[in-house]
């Protein structure tokens, strides 16, 4: 089943005017931002044993604090392929390269997709989360086919501005969603 072209039409709508809106906040706003996000998830994830996240790119919520503030005996980080769009993972490190499209990722081995399903909690990048737990990434649809990996009970929270929660977002049949949202002023937040 192909998708719909009017959701996949609002979908490119959402993305352009958020991702025009993350680049006109100011420095300082998503400094702080990201300072409140790394203080909400550290409190929740204290004492989370595996931790999947990402590392923001200077426009996400996030950025220059996470991965470092996210707790755990173990962090995997994502690894972009250099064809193909299925993720690879590597524990996180200090020391991060660019990868394809230029997003940061850990130098050192790398793990195969199955190796998220060893992830209590998944931290998702999202343009846009939903308070039903529907979520708008970027439209390359990395992220869906890497949390079929993940594990049934796993925690997916996606981390987002606070003005990118909303009651909803379009969705199509291959959409995973969250089951909670960490904001700057809301902290963390349950879905569904």
């Amino acid at each position: 089943m192909s998708d719909s072209p009017v959701v996949v039409n609002s979908k490119v709508v959402r993305r352009t005017a958020l991702l025009a809106a993350r680049r006109d906040r100011p420095l300082e706003v998503r400094t702080t931002a990201a300072r409140s996000l790394a203080a909400h998830l550290r409190a929740r994830l204290s004492d989370t044993g595996v931790v999947a996240g990402f590392v923001p790119t200077a426009e996400e919520p996030g950025h220059g604090e996470l991965p470092a503030a996210l707790p755990g005996v173990r962090v995997l980080l994502p690894v972009v392929p250099a064809s193909g769009r299925v993720l690879s993972w590597a524990d996180r490190s200090a020391d991060l390269a660019p990868g394809r499209y230029g997003l940061l990722e850990p130098v050192g081995p790398r793990w195969p997709a199955s190796e998220l399903g060893l992830a209590d909690v998944v931290v998702v990048p999202a343009l846009a989360v939903g308070r039903d737990g529907s979520r708008l990434g970027r439209g390359g649809g990395y992220y869906d086919r890497a949390l079929a990996h993940a594990r049934p009970d796993a925690v997916l929270v996606g981390v987002v501005f606070d003005e990118e929660l909303v009651d909803a977002v379009p969705t199509e049949a291959h959409d995973v969603g969250l089951h909670a949202v960490v904001t700057p002023s809301g902290g963390w937040l349950e879905l569904g």
